[in-house]
């Protein structure tokens, strides 16, 4: 089984031949979020299986796992979260270039998407605001200072090992995490200090390219709806077209494997269906695919009058992953993830405006028309004095196709649930969906009077509590995560945020969960097509120079000593390629 990484159009448009054996070869996916999804389309288009062979077992009653959006009786809207995606999401696109629209006739939903943010380009006009929302003077700016700027470089170059089970603040000193950077950093990816340094290092190769949007988000694109109506949904029905089976209330609970020296095979799924057991034999033809962990398993919906409740008690999916890991030590160690709930948990609301009193506070801070059907917030306003560290966005309306004209769909999320607010004198754990409408209002800049009514008439807002949503950030090491097609492994697959790609790819994106399904596919059905590459931008001179002048906030090179050496200097690179490179960048004078 050898699969191999590519780039270029040499390998991005060739068909795969059929795989020897595939018409009898079965397939079952463990969980219907985006990576079991994405392997079934995988599957079908590269590895030429029949869709009809192909069982995506879920617990819940809707597929999509993380990637959702629905409207529930009652309470209102609800997104746990929302993607940010960019152009460099190379697996994501691989897939959806073959998904049709379902928007579009003839356009797939790559398409789509590409005309979409053509079209109507994402960027913020207010990326943060304080003092009741006043605008941040310094917010395009980074301001990072020296000191700051040393701990970045430091992490960049470390090794992987130097960084194993180190956490972000053991790494960056207080300079940097003062700094506007970390500010705009930590919230649009939701890393806290107490993070993986690990994985902020591979955040910072993997996204080099987007430094120079850091403060307005311009290298971000989004879809046009919530992610189940635009992503989840035209993949389903590509699917289900195809044959493949979705069994709904299905909770696997353990796997039998036959293990021996150098050979490890999957021979039976247990699973539990209202409550009677059941399950499947698997030969070995019979594929496995496990999706282990879970972002948003044992997520809580409270509601305008209700908070939001953290369940602290059996989680199917990681103790599903427990029971597989104890078979051998190549499945992983899911406890390094999962078992510390007070460092992984985080707090979001869905706030739907039901009147235009609201928006008009939202247009004052967007400076756009809510209304318009285009990017509105383009990307989240941090608040940055709040005591929640709290972010708000609001995506191109309707957000959802079934949304009345005159209501706006916000999301809001804090990475400090336990401090009380800033109005509202309590956590935001322990708050209604009203009373983080309060604290939002506050910091929108409604007068305080104003308030209590207003977020008691003026929206309707459902908390959702997530004990797990940034497990995978946990500082880790070396084999904390399984590999994806485990050494050995002759059936089975690990998918999804917790299989570990041996790509350089960072975590807690859709683009994550699609290379592990591309890698697993490609793998084990020894599929004759390269899976790309991540994008190079960490090993390019050009980028790596366009990031310098954002991160030393305009400031170009330093040639220290007088002017004459640095004139001397600049004489002796005139004519080459380098001084042609840093006049590009603006990093020297042109003169």
């Amino acid at each position: 089984m050898h699969m191999h990484y590519s780039s270029g159009n040499y390998e991005a448009f060739v068909r795969p031949r059929k795989p020897a054996g595939v018409e009898s070869k079965t397939a079952w996916f463990v969980g219907s979020g985006l990576a079991s999804l994405a392997g079934a389309a995988f599957l079908i288009r590269d590895g030429h299986m029949a869709g009809d062979r192909i069982t995506v077992l879920e617990e819940l009653t809707l597929p999509g796992g993380a990637l959702d959006g629905l409207k529930e009786p009652e309470k209102g809207f609800v997104i746990r979260g929302g993607r940010e995606m960019e152009s460099h999401f190379e697996c994501l696109w691989d897939l959806f270039r073959s998904i049709p629209s379902l928007e579009i006739d003839g356009a797939s939903v790559l398409d789509e998407f590409y005309w979409l943010n053509k079209s109507d380009p994402n960027f913020s006009l207010q990326r943060a605001t304080q003092n009741q929302g006043q605008d941040v003077p310094d917010k395009a700016l980074l301001t990072l200072d020296d000191d700051a700027q040393k701990d970045l470089l430091r992490l960049f170059f470390a090794t992987r090992e130097e960084m194993e089970n180190k956490r972000i603040n053991e790494v960056l000193g207080p300079r940097f995490l003062a700094s506007n950077f970390w500010l705009y950093w930590r919230t649009m990816f939701a890393f806290e200090e107490w993070h993986s340094a690990l994985e902020m290092k591979l955040y910072l190769h993997r996204f080099i390219h987007h430094i120079q949007g850091l403060a307005d988000f311009s290298t971000l694109k989004f879809t046009r709806y919530n992610q189940y109506e635009s992503l989840v949904l035209p993949l389903v029905t590509w699917l289900q077209v195809q044959g493949v089976q979705f069994r709904y209330g299905v909770e696997v609970t353990d796997v039998d494997f036959d293990i021996r020296e150098g050979r490890k095979q999957a021979t039976r799924l247990h699973w539990k269906v209202d409550g009677e057991a059941g399950g499947v034999d698997l030969g070995p033809d019979d594929l496995a695919f496990f999706t282990i962990g879970s972002l948003t398993e044992n997520s809580d919906n409270g509601d305008h009058h209700t908070p939001a409740a953290l369940k602290t008690g059996p989680a199917p999916a990681w103790d599903l992953w427990r029971r597989i890991a104890a078979q051998d030590a190549a499945f992983g160690r899911p406890d390094v993830f999962g078992a510390h709930i007070p460092e992984t948990k985080w707090q979001s609301a869905t706030i739907t405006t039901l009147d235009d009193r609201i928006p008009a506070y939202i247009r004052r801070i967007t400076k756009r028309d809510p209304f318009s059907g285009k990017v509105v917030s383009g990307g989240i306003v941090t608040v940055k004095d709040s005591a929640w560290l709290c972010s708000w966005t609001v995506n191109r309306q309707p957000h959802f196709k079934q949304q009345p004209k005159d209501q706006v769909v916000c999301w809001f999320y804090s990475l400090f649930v336990e401090r009380p607010g800033d109005y509202v004198k309590k956590p935001m754990q322990d708050c209604t969906g009203e009373e983080i409408t309060q604290e939002w209002l506050y910091h929108l800049g409604v007068p305080e009077d104003e308030i209590p009514a207003l977020a008691a008439t003026g929206a309707k807002t459902v908390p959702v509590m997530m004990p797990y949503i940034t497990a995978f950030f946990m500082p880790r090491q070396a084999g904390d995560r399984p590999d994806v097609v485990p050494s050995g492994a002759t059936n089975f697959a690990f998918i999804g945020q917790f299989a570990e790609t041996k790509e350089r790819d960072c975590i807690f994106t859709t683009e994550y969960s699609v290379r592990t399904a591309m890698e697993a596919v490609y793998t084990l059905l020894d599929v004759e097509r390269g899976v790309p590459e991540v994008f190079n931008s960490t090993y390019d001179v050009r980028t790596l120079l366009a990031a310098v002048k954002p991160l030393r906030d305009g400031k170009g090179i330093d040639i220290p000593g007088p002017a004459f050496i640095r004139h001397m200097l600049m004489k002796k690179l005139e004519g080459t390629e380098i001084a042609a490179l840093l006049r590009e960048y603006q990093l020297v004078d042109g003169e």
